[in-house]
């Protein structure tokens, strides 16, 4: 049976939850490449589609998440692309997140899509060639999609994932906190997210020293 309306359309968001806006956007050296090649695409030389790939919490998602906002696009999340009727996303540009975990049968459907008009992003930690396949022609495309890469946080990104994380939790930190941190935390927005909690759950001023027993404990 199909899904109602109206729990179709929740499947559809043309935004995804905590996507940054474009003032909130950081561009550095480890997405820079990425981002570039995703404001030329898509273009004659590439096609439509296109593979996004990158460690977790590089900030790939907030990579694509800038595209899909300044292409009107629908954004879905691996396994959501089993449940939506390809007819509503005939000619639109979507983005697909979590791409790895999307059935063979859909995924092989959305390019087909894509390749009737529209583009389609794929994005996810590994290169599509790189994931299962079962069938032969999805197998062929996925080997030769193009591919932009967003690389570990570098200083630069690293750091402003770790004023969100304490902006979420409207806290201002001490430049020389933030730089403390960011020269001994794992470079992922999870990392960041989890040690700004941590240093809250101290009910204490944020400074080095804070810093120093959370990462110490």
């Amino acid at each position: 049976m199909r899904p109602s309306d109206a729990t179709h359309q929740m499947r559809l968001p043309l935004r995804r939850d905590g996507v940054e806006t474009e003032l909130d956007f950081v561009l550095s050296d480890s997405n820079r490449a990425a981002v570039t090649g995703l404001d030329a695409w898509p273009n004659a030389v590439a096609g439509p589609v296109m593979a996004l790939c990158g460690p977790e919490g590089s900030g790939k998602s907030t990579v694509a998440g800038r595209w899909a906002e300044k292409r009107g696009a629908v954004i879905l999340h691996g396994s959501e692309a089993a449940v939506v009727d390809p007819l509503d996303l005939e000619g639109a540009n979507i983005v697909l997140d979590r791409a790895q975990d999307a059935d063979d049968e859909s995924l092989f459907h959305l390019i087909n899509l894509a390749m009737a008009g529209g583009a389609l992003l794929l994005v996810s930690r590994r290169a599509p060639r790189d994931w299962p396949a079962a069938l032969p022609d999805l197998r062929s495309r996925l080997d030769a999609l193009p591919l932009l890469v967003v690389e570990t946080p570098d200083d630069m990104l690293l750091a402003a994932m770790l004023r969100r994380a304490f902006s979420e939790r409207s806290i201002v930190p001490p430049e020389d906190v933030i730089d403390y941190l960011v020269r001994r935390i794992d470079r992922s927005w999870a990392a960041a997210q989890g040690v700004v909690e941590r240093l809250d759950a101290l009910h204490r001023p944020i400074t080095r020293a804070a810093a120093r027993v959370v990462l110490e404990g």
